[in-house]
């Protein structure tokens, strides 16, 4: 979860600075009398889904990354994953949804140490983080793609290239794209690491990076504002030697198997009816983002 080490500077520009002052106006009302959730019992699967049921709400950790889960112009909880958490939790029984937010990189510590009931941010399965929590299944797959100057004059289409082309190369806090590109041979002491996309667009514009790497998803939103940058053509990192195909999915505390369970019988008839795709769709996802991947799958077992 952690960024690397080395130049772990981050930037960010007003639309980034903007988003994170609603946010954590937000969580303080959230957090308002309670900094934590209770614990519940982890025996035999747990209870939490019983006690999120009597309370009435769930608290989702969220990062404050568009479109996965964020904070509108309206101070609105949105998202692609905190909707489907709607969605889903109401089918369970439990009515309303409550933000925690909180870093990329401190969704899983802050899951771990009960600041939330959930990670509702569309968060990468791979092994690393299996070991610490469990997960859906996931309601998504994503290919990478790069911020590239306009014409993308060094022609990089892969990590492959970035190295080859000892390109400069930026990517997020925590993002898996770090090991993506140390698998394929860049030094991990000279990745600049950068809060999110938009401070990625903006290292790109300004010269200061080559490339910033990201999902395909993210990165052809956020140049879909800027005359100066475009998006690559989404591709497949290499994993031991093989394309790997993210997942993102929830993640729980690693003895909810129960509320972990419950929420995958709804997600699979959600996606079955088809009714995933309509709450994915207008953050942008397309049907080739859809997906029959399982967690298990993901987390490598």
């Amino acid at each position: 979860m952690a960024p690397p080490h080395g130049m772990a500077e981050h930037i960010s520009g007003p639309t980034r600075r903007s988003l994170l002052a609603g946010v954590a106006a937000l969580g303080a009302l959230g957090a308002a009398g309670c900094s934590r959730v209770a614990t519940a019992s982890t025996a035999n699967g747990g209870d939490l889904l019983e006690r999120l049921k009597a309370q009435g709400v769930v608290r989702l950790g969220i990062a404050g990354e568009i479109p996965f889960g964020y904070i509108d112009k309206d101070g609105e909880l949105t998202g692609e994953a905190p909707e489907l958490a709607k969605a889903v939790f109401k089918r369970l029984g439990v009515d309303r949804v409550q933000p925690v937010p909180t870093e990329f990189g401190s969704l899983i510590p802050g899951l771990k140490s009960q600041q939330f009931d959930v990670v509702s941010a569309g968060m990468y399965i791979n092994p690393e983080r299996c070991e610490q929590v469990i997960f859906s299944d996931p309601d998504y797959q994503m290919l990478d793609a790069f911020i590239v100057r306009k014409g993308n004059p060094k022609g990089l289409h892969n990590y492959k290239d970035i190295v080859e082309k000892k390109a400069r190369f930026a990517t997020g806090t925590g993002y898996a794209e770090i090991q993506y590109a140390v698998e394929a041979g860049y030094k991990e002491s000279e990745i600049l690491i950068v809060q999110d996309q938009v401070a990625g667009l903006n290292a790109v514009e300004a010269g200061r990076v080559d490339v910033f790497a990201g999902t395909a998803l993210t990165t052809r939103e956020v140049v879909k504002k800027s005359a100066k940058t475009e998006s690559t053509k989404p591709f497949a990192p290499l994993v031991k030697g093989k394309p790997h195909v993210d997942g993102g999915g929830f993640a729980f505390r690693t003895g909810e198997t129960k509320l972990r369970d419950a929420f995958n019988v709804e997600l699979a008839k959600m996606k079955k009816s088809g009714e995933l795709f309509r709450i994915l769709a207008p953050f942008g996802f397309t049907k080739a983002e859809m997906t029959d991947m399982t967690a298990k799958e993901l987390c490598g077992g």
